[in-house]
């Protein structure tokens, strides 16, 4: 997003908070239009308009297959429905508006749109209505949920796909196939799988149509997080609005911290941070450091900042969302680093993946070894964390990196709690590891952005070179 479309949400978050009644259905207005606002074009113009579309569809349709019976009735969720109908008919409408600066004018035309939202529309009243046993179409959502999650990150697979779509359409092939960027997905993906996985488990609150619409595309954390979980957000959206002196002070700190941490000093950073472009020209091992430690704390103030941003217009509505930072660079261990760096990205793998893998393997008739579940399940787990960025072998590697490091991390503080358990409970012990600790987990993770942020595995290892003076 930009510094004026930021600027406009405060705006539009502060009338918000200010609102008697109604401030679920205006969250539901806004958001629903900040999903067509700020989705950049597509190679395929219309496609800007029907992603958006599809984002709407699958997080209603999933709320259709997650809910309590008790929850589907058509009184308290008409007007849920018809605020999703009405913004999708009146962004379309700006074929006729012409209004350049806030949505695309090539939108499909109106009958097809009409036609298209009252058949999704049917087809989900059909399912709320008459649908007795979901279980297989919440397997098969979780599915196709995954499968696009898959072809959005794999940018081989969507080049191929893309470039075949083309040559059907007829569309001229000569030029680069452009890649398509689904505003939002990565999150949107993960908050409706984790209310896919609680309504299995029987943990999935009871809520309505606008509430679970709220929670999946709340504006403030639909493009970048944090993800929140449903139960708490409903909470925090049914309770009472309580905007006090403090709150908006406090709300207002975290924007503008937020404001200087991502377009004052990510920005500075981002001109002397380690790029494709710096490995190839830059022969001295101390430059290549500074490179390093620049992008290590450019992402960190990038990321950081606008998660201060969201959590600051959130407060301004009324809602809390969680934190997703707490001085990660400042932690003693790798542990400790990812209990406190995208903290909601974290909490979700452990809930949904490394603790029931841990307990599927540690539950087997023949166990292993405690040393290889942790093996397993801390590489795995990282792997995946990385391949969530993006399902390339640079990402992959960086979470092979940190699940190495925790894996070591984890036998490391082992053998010293056996083997030294007296001098670690000391005052000197505890500032010695401390000290020496947080020096090493922070320059291990800054060598892990080598892989993160560098385009191949080769420039990489060029990169790894020079930085210890071996190229």
């Amino acid at each position: 997003m930009t510094i004026v479309q930021i600027a406009v949400l405060a705006i539009v978050a502060v009338v918000i908070g200010r609102l008697p009644r109604g401030r679920g259905l205006a969250l539901l207005t806004v958001s629903t239009f900040v999903v067509f606002w700020l989705q950049p074009v597509q190679p395929l113009v219309t496609l800007s308009f029907w992603l958006p579309v599809a984002t709407l569809a699958i997080t209603v349709l999933a709320w259709v297959l997650t809910s309590a019976p008790e929850a589907r009735g058509w009184k308290q969720n008409w007007p849920a429905a018809v605020v999703l109908a009405s913004v999708a008919l009146l962004v379309d409408a700006n074929r006729y508006f012409k209004l350049d600066q806030i949505f695309i004018t090539s939108t499909p035309r109106f009958h097809l749109v009409l036609v298209a939202l009252v058949g999704i529309s049917a087809a989900f009243f059909v399912l709320a209505r008459y649908l007795k046993n979901n279980r297989l179409l919440l397997v098969i959502l979780f599915a196709v949920i995954i499968l696009i999650f898959v072809f959005l990150k794999s940018p081989p697979l969507m080049e191929t796909s893309l470039l075949y779509f083309s040559n059907v359409i007829g569309k001229d092939t000569s030029q680069p196939v452009a890649s398509l960027s689904w505003l939002g997905f990565s999150y949107l993906a993960f908050r409706i799988l984790h209310t896919i996985r609680d309504r299995q488990s029987g943990r999935l609150p009871s809520v309505t149509l606008g509430e679970y619409v709220n929670y999946a595309i709340f504006f403030p954390s639909f493009t970048a997080g944090p993800i929140d979980r449903i139960e708490r957000f409903v909470k925090e959206l049914r309770g009472p609005l309580s905007l006090d002196n403090e709150a908006w002070i406090d709300a207002g700190t975290r924007f503008f911290v937020g404001l200087f941490k991502k377009f004052v000093l990510a920005e500075l950073l981002s001109v002397i941070s380690l790029s494709d472009i710096l490995v190839s020209q830059v022969k001295s091992s101390g430059w290549m450091w500074v490179f390093l430690y620049a992008y290590a704390f450019r992402i960190y103030f990038d990321f950081s900042g606008y998660t201060d941003i969201a959590i600051g217009v959130g407060r301004l509505t009324g809602i809390r969302l969680p934190e997703n930072f707490a001085t990660p660079y400042l932690k003693p261990n790798l542990t400790q680093f990812w209990n406190s760096w995208h903290m909601t990205l974290t909490q979700w793998f452990r809930s949904y993946f490394f603790n029931p893998v841990t307990r599927s393997i540690r539950s087997a008739k023949r166990p292993w070894p405690m040393w290889v579940i942790i093996l397993v399940t801390q590489v795995s787990t990282m792997v995946l964390i990385g391949m969530w960025h993006g399902i390339t072998w640079g990402f992959a590697l960086w979470g092979l990196w940190h699940g190495c490091g925790l894996f070591i991390q984890n036998r490391w503080s082992n053998f010293v709690s056996n083997r030294m358990p007296a001098w670690t409970q000391t005052h000197n012990g505890q500032l010695a590891l401390n000290i020496v600790g947080v020096f090493l987990t922070f320059n291990f993770v800054a060598l892990g952005w080598v892989f993160f942020n560098l385009s191949t595995p080769e420039i990489a290892w060029q990169a790894m070179r020079k930085l210890f003076g071996l190229a």
